[in-house]
């Protein structure tokens, strides 16, 4: 192990890079994992997984990238190592329990703020009131993805990037048409400086909980 790797004195787990598959949502998200670990299958899948060939997975699946915050006191770059996810039909997966102790330990290792409340997916965006309302319900975040794998071993390290205090347009579901609309052009500054940060986050406790082939 390289002794400058942020997780260094960290116990890796002993699962190879050749049994993980990690999907991600966008571009970014796949960057930042490719860039964490370039040996690690990375799936692109889209937004809501709307590009995704479920015959792809298989193995153990992480989903990697970020969430939408639900609590007012889980901020901008919270980690969420979730115990399980749920689909907002209410169907609930337990998370894969030694990935998810590795991905704590590394998250809280390196002195970040960790959430292992659940994590809710949902098809559309979850905003305003509704994100209240699966706060009550004990749900930390929220995602586009998680919750609709279908495979026998999940896990999923996600980090909070939009907040109730600073809810995104969901113009920015379809990002190069949200960029037509000035009205939301100060959210693509905050944006800008924020998403890759909290991607890069992720990648990086994904990187420190897995050892290599």
């Amino acid at each position: 192990m390289r002794s400058h790797a942020p997780w260094h004195g960290i116990e890796r787990m002993a699962i190879s890079l050749h049994e993980l598959t990690v999907v991600t949502a966008t571009a970014l998200e796949t960057r930042a994992v490719v860039r964490a670990l370039p040996s690690v299958r990375c799936i692109e899948a889209g937004i809501a997984l709307r590009k995704l060939d479920h015959r792809q997975l298989s193995g153990l699946v992480v989903s990697c990238g970020l969430a939408g915050g639900l609590r007012d006191g889980a901020g901008t770059g919270t980690v969420v190592v979730p115990k399980s996810v749920s689909t907002s039909d209410g169907q609930s997966i337990a998370c894969d329990d030694e990935l998810r102790s590795a991905l704590l330990d590394v998250a809280r290792g390196l002195g970040l703020v960790v959430d292992e409340a659940p994590l809710v997916t949902s098809a559309a965006l979850i905003t305003g009131r509704e994100r209240a309302e699966w706060a009550r319900r004990g749900f930390v975040a929220a995602d586009m993805e998680t919750g609709f794998l279908r495979v026998p071993r999940l896990a999923a390290v996600r980090v909070i990037l939009d907040t109730p205090q600073r809810e995104l347009s969901p113009l920015w579901l379809q990002p190069a048409r949200a960029l037509a609309h000035p009205s939301i052009w100060p959210q693509a500054l905050w944006l800008g400086r924020n998403a890759p940060r909290c991607a890069r986050l992720a990648a990086t406790v994904l990187a420190g909980a897995v050892a290599p082939a």
